[in-house]
């Protein structure tokens, strides 16, 4: 990847939730599971992904990989910590992958 699409849209839609760009960016970085989102791919492919930040916490990410000048760029439209009920499922799910 090339960097990271931002503007006051998606950057306001993930301070809502409580996530900065700076953790976005270094989640989406690191480690980061990954999934097709393919209720809401209508007009672009988008996919989501599970992440921590660096305080351990899980994130969910919603984003598309976006196209210019012959560079690709992550495009996040949405982040948010994941409640505890998610976190729980998706440790089990992942767990479960790896037997």
């Amino acid at each position: 990847m090339d960097g990271f699409d931002w503007d006051n849209g998606n950057t306001e839609k993930c301070l809502k939730h409580g996530v900065s760009q700076t953790d976005v960016e270094a989640i989406c970085r690191g480690p980061l599971d990954i999934f097709p989102d393919t209720d809401h791919s209508i007009e672009e492919t988008r996919f989501f992904g599970i992440g921590r930040t660096e305080a351990r916490r899980y994130v969910f990410i919603a984003f598309t990989i976006r196209t210019r000048d012959g560079k690709r760029f992550v495009r996040p439209i949405s982040a948010r910590f994941m409640h505890a009920k998610e976190v729980t499922h998706y440790l089990k799910e992942t767990a479960r992958r790896q037997d």
